[in-house]
């Protein structure tokens, strides 16, 4: 009886350590909210990157709606940058509880999380030095073009690679791929119109094309969430009141210029 009595006890035992190592531990803000972790890559202004003048947190248009967002219905935002291909694994491993980082949610995305309506839509540039001679899509053809592993400009340029064959590479930051067209390592890059302005502004010597797209719909970003996810619902919902408030609008014209 003693010897069945151990071995219930110490099944209960294995069994409450396992289910503990699959849950993240909730965390609660000095004010008594629940603190929700954000996974990002902070290396896509104006979504999300570090202004090392003003401090090493992120900052940007997805920092900002995601603590709008959880404001209203009473959370705190923990930010956790990390790489952009390492994001949706982060979701199913339980160490975040949601993604922002300019996110398109695609078909594939979607078997593995689950997304809100899209927040923010934009087109794909293709940036290259001024004197490259690259003035459209057919003029990759035997180039090597730059993209962020994992991303949906990886995911066009292998579409595109199919009738203009070119080499494709992939770095996890975007600021590698743009140092990597400087130090003449690839011909050119692919990246969303909006991001790449911020280089292009910098960047005197590189130029952009937009990439001219016969589907209706445009790449467009989303907030991704664990399969199930409760949050999923009640981020949509004010996602949709700030969109017809005005907020997600005023956010825009802060961090895009209005222009959008």
């Amino acid at each position: 009886m003693k010897k069945w009595l151990s071995l219930a006890v110490v099944s209960m035992l294995v069994v409450g350590i396992l289910a503990a190592c699959g849950t993240k531990d909730e965390k609660t803000s000095g004010d008594g909210k629940k603190v929700l972790t954000m996974g990002t890559s902070a290396d896509y202004k104006p979504f999300e990157y570090v202004d090392t003048k003003n401090g090493e947190d992120p900052i940007g248009f997805d920092i900002d709606l995601a603590n709008a967002i959880a404001k209203k219905l009473g959370y705190k935002v923990e930010v956790q940058d990390m790489d952009f291909g390492g994001l949706i694994p982060a979701i199913q491993a339980d160490q975040v509880d949601f993604v922002m980082a300019g996110m398109t949610p695609t078909e594939k995305r979607k078997k593995n999380v689950d997304f809100t309506d899209v927040y923010y839509t934009a087109k794909d540039v293709i940036i290259t030095p001024k004197n490259s001679g690259i003035k459209s899509v057919d003029d990759l053809k035997g180039k090597t073009i730059g993209v962020q592993a994992s991303s949906i400009q990886e995911d066009k340029a292998k579409e595109l690679n199919k009738t203009t064959k070119f080499k494709i590479e992939n770095r996890n930051r975007i600021p590698d791929i743009i140092q990597e067209i400087k130090s003449d390592r690839f011909d050119a890059a692919i990246i969303e119109d909006t991001v790449a302005k911020g280089y292009l502004d910098k960047e005197k010597d590189l130029t952009g094309i937009v990439i001219s797209d016969d589907k209706e719909d445009e790449a467009g970003s989303a907030i991704a969430f664990p399969k199930d996810s409760k949050l999923t619902k009640d981020f949509n919902r004010v996602l949709n009141e700030m969109k017809e408030n005005g907020e997600l609008d005023k956010l825009i014209v802060k961090w895009f210029g209005g222009d959008q």
